[in-house]
């Protein structure tokens, strides 16, 4: 069994802000897949599938950002489910906007949300990061909570598909291959492979 999970702040108020890129790999996903995101338990809404043979859970943590942690220790322990099968989706401001990194592991960074589930569960667990920019004139909080504008997500919404898929491809194959397909660097172009 494998989770998905993209994170994010749940309101209408969020739903298009830098901070709920995650949420958007998530949405992405649902729609692809044909899976409906409409349970609730875990403080998360989620929906189940199958890849590869393999039960896998699409999950929002419902918790706001900081908390992140408290959705994803409760799914981990509940199912106990071994932590590299986790795939964390979230912002990323220490990197550019148009950027997406895969790693197998790793430290939260800046991220409050990361911190929060490294806090509740450890380190080891894939993570894709979708690089969101930082604006070094605005207080941090206010920049991740701000809307992307119509420029930024023409940027972004190839990025979206590729973390979707990169998520994919960590299940069907391992994190290794992911990173050869879809980590994308500040100086490339950001062109899912055919």
């Amino acid at each position: 069994m494998y989770i998905i999970a993209g994170l994010g702040n749940p309101g209408k108020e969020y739903t298009n802000t830098r901070h709920n890129s995650g949420y958007m790999v998530l949405e992405y996903l649902a729609e692809k897949l044909d899976v409906k995101l409409n349970k609730l338990k875990f403080n998360s809404v989620y929906g189940e599938t199958s890849i590869n043979g393999e039960k896998v859970m699409l999950v929002k943590p419902v918790t706001y950002m900081n908390k992140s942690g408290m959705a994803i220790g409760e799914i981990i322990r509940f199912y106990k489910i071994p932590t590299e099968n986790l795939v964390v989706i979230y912002d990323d401001i220490d990197i550019p906007l148009g950027t997406l990194r895969i790693r197998p592991n790793g430290s939260a960074g800046t991220h409050n949300g990361m911190k929060s589930i490294i806090s509740a569960i450890g380190s080891e667990f894939p993570r894709i990061r979708i690089g969101i920019g930082r604006n070094q004139e605005m207080d941090l909080a206010d920049y991740v909570l701000q809307e992307f504008s119509p420029s930024e997500r023409d940027i972004l919404a190839p990025i979206i598909e590729r973390a979707g898929e990169a998520a994919l491809e960590i299940i069907k194959k391992d994190v290794e291959s992911a990173m050869q397909k879809y980590n994308i660097r500040g100086d490339a172009t950001c062109h899912p492979e055919p």
